[in-house]
């Protein structure tokens, strides 16, 4: 690669098992922090290599999916072998690294904050986030860290979350890009075979097979111990009795979100005398795992055939083969279960997540000194953030001087909502189709965010108002900003900030907003509105052609919402503007007011 930037400050911090040498022209700087974990941490606990060495893997996965340079031959122990490379391959990465086996602290995350920007970073990539529910901005460390990076024109990309269900999305600002997670059309699985002949497919990535049929037990009948029968389909530590198993495949279930705890119980049932499992996900997500013995993950539905299959033969029998690699078998991209959805619970006018990218079963780069090996295959927003990340790289490499919300609004209004067979992108393991709170304003689309045609821009003025517009005060305010900001400008609805999505939360019968759009497409052009109005609600939009003479040219119009056939739920729809050229999309998501009762009279 070329000499490092000669505006580059950052530097490469010495520590265990990790020189200032180790740096390059790749890797330019590298920072740790521990003072967050010292002080709260009791004393005598030891952390895994006090330097920026990564001890987990996750963040040179992360790291290597945004910014990789080109790999030939790149696999995991045989499966999806292939060329590989991250979103901008030419790009330089700066490692912070802030969190340690007992999590993130608050203190530490600043001070990363506080030295990437100093240092002269672009873009700062966060697979990290707080638990649900999320609190107030002012008292969240990414919140208040990623506002200080967006208002020196760094652009902060972050993940939405793991926990999968409604109201679970985490990393609300409106100064950050939200990232969900979807899969692709490849897929690893395990073929389950069994005596009757039925077939079955199962997530795996063990590459363990079985050379014969063995009989199958539901894990409930080999209960052990003081464990209950229920207890035991679970396949806890120390709950199944090795005289049942000895030999057998189990049927466990599981209702976590855990990885580690789905690996757990196949050595559970390894160390039991098993020869094989499958594995019941009743929250069907997806996502494959390096078991330790010959087995595979299956749905509720499949589960429970496979249970009637059991349940109602006299010597059932199962053969489980090694997992292999699938293209197109499923519809692609589908929203992740696993991945954390809308409502905005904190400020519900303002849509989360922004934008869904590839977060299911990633092979990336790994460290060695996790577990010895180069790529490893992981599912989560994690996965998903650094796609986003690599993406805003090429963005700024082509446009430097493209604010962060002028960023933000390329990559989302020329998202699709479309998988690869022109159909609606889908969520869930019912296969619904996906709304906004599922995939933000859709799945990423890198061959049109360089020529969005028009932004929707913000800049830190606007996040203050948007503060003041919630509700804060001018403390509560000058937590986030760091400096004496006031209120003396506010919007009148935190809905007008301008935002590329438009959500209503409460709308009572009309409600107008404003947006501004700036051209950063043809000097000369035309657009068009497109509306489909979200169920029960007419959309009005004035006016109804933008007319533009110049380059970054700023055009108002007002988006006016009636409700027509009120709806308890929310209701979804969009408004585009249309050229000859581009197709510039908002979501327009709208919940009507509750209408409350008159009080009653008593006689």
């Amino acid at each position: 690669m070329p000499p490092v930037p000669a505006g580059w400050k950052g530097h490469c911090q010495s520590g265990e098992a990790f020189n200032s040498s180790t740096c390059n022209r790749k890797v330019i700087g590298a920072r740790y922090y521990l003072n967050g974990y010292e002080a709260e941490e009791q004393l005598g606990n030891t952390v895994s290599f006090k330097s920026p060495r990564d001890s987990s893997g996750h963040g040179s996965h992360t790291a290597s999916t945004a910014a990789g340079r080109y790999v030939n031959n790149m696999n995991y122990e045989g499966l999806a072998s292939g060329g590989a490379r991250g979103g901008a391959p030419m790009a330089r990465i700066a490692v912070y690294k802030t969190c340690w086996s007992s999590g993130c602290y608050d203190v530490d995350l600043l001070a990363a904050f506080d030295d990437a920007i100093r240092d002269g970073v672009h873009i700062v990539s966060l697979s990290l986030g707080p638990d649900a529910p999320q609190g107030d901005y002012f008292s969240d460390a990414i919140s208040v860290g990623s506002f200080h990076a967006v208002s020196h024109g760094i652009v902060v990309v972050a993940s939405v979350g793991n926990e999968g269900s409604p109201g679970s999305a985490t990393n609300l600002a409106p100064w950050m890009i939200t990232v969900a997670a979807s899969s692709t059309d490849r897929e690893f699985m395990s073929d389950i075979i069994l005596g009757n002949r039925a077939h079955f497919s199962g997530e795996s990535l063990s590459l363990l097979k079985m050379n014969a049929s063995t009989k199958i037990i539901s894990a409930s009948k080999a209960y052990g111990g003081y464990f209950t029968p229920y207890q035991s389909s679970y396949c806890l530590d120390s709950s199944l009795n090795s005289t049942k198993v000895r030999g057998n495949v189990l049927v466990c279930r599981h209702a976590g979100s855990s990885a580690e705890s789905k690996l757990a119980k196949s050595v559970v049932v390894k160390e039991a005398g098993g020869v094989g499992m499958v594995l019941i996900d009743e929250t069907d997500r997806d996502v494959a795992i390096p078991f330790v013995i010959p087995a595979a993950i299956v749905g509720r539905k499949e589960g429970h055939r496979i249970l009637t299959y059991i349940n109602n033969t006299s010597n059932p029998m199962s053969r489980i083969l090694s997992a292999k690699t699938l293209l197109g078998s499923q519809a692609a991209p589908r929203v992740a279960p696993f991945s954390s959805k809308g409502p905005n619970i904190l400020t519900p006018e303002i849509l989360k997540p922004d934008i869904t990218a590839p977060g299911l079963n990633i092979l990336a780069a790994w460290s060695p000194a996790a577990n010895k090996m180069n790529f490893n295959i992981l599912s989560g927003t994690s996965m998903a953030c650094p796609h986003v990340t690599g993406i805003v790289a090429l963005i700024k490499a082509v446009h430097p001087s493209w604010s962060p919300a002028a960023i933000k609004s390329s990559i989302m209004t020329t998202a699709t909502v479309l998988d690869k067979h022109r159909k609606p992108i889908t969520a869930g393991p019912d296969g619904r189709r996906a709304n906004a709170f599922d995939l933000g304003s859709g799945f990423l689309n890198p061959r049109r965010i360089l020529d969005p045609g028009l932004t929707y821009d913000a800049e830190s003025t606007d996040y203050k108002a948007f503060l003041c517009s919630i509700g804060y005060d001018e403390k509560s305010v000058n937590l986030i900003t760091g400096d004496n900001s006031t209120c003396n400008q506010s919007f009148p609805s935190a809905s007008d900030l301008n935002y590329p999505s438009i959500t209503v939360p409460n709308l009572r019968n009309t409600f107008s907003i404003t947006r501004t759009v700036t051209n950063v497409g043809r000097p000369r052009s035309v657009y068009k509105s497109v509306v489909f109005p979200p169920m029960g609600i007419n959309v009005t939009v004035i006016p109804k052609r933008l007319i533009f003479n110049r380059y970054r040219q700023k055009i108002n119009f007002t988006v006016t919402f009636k409700v027509t056939a009120p709806s308890q739920n929310y209701v979804f729809g969009s408004l585009s503007w249309r050229s000859r050229k581009s197709w510039v999309t908002t979501p327009l998501i709208v919940r009507v007011a509750r209408s409350r009762s008159r009080p009653g009279f008593m006689l």
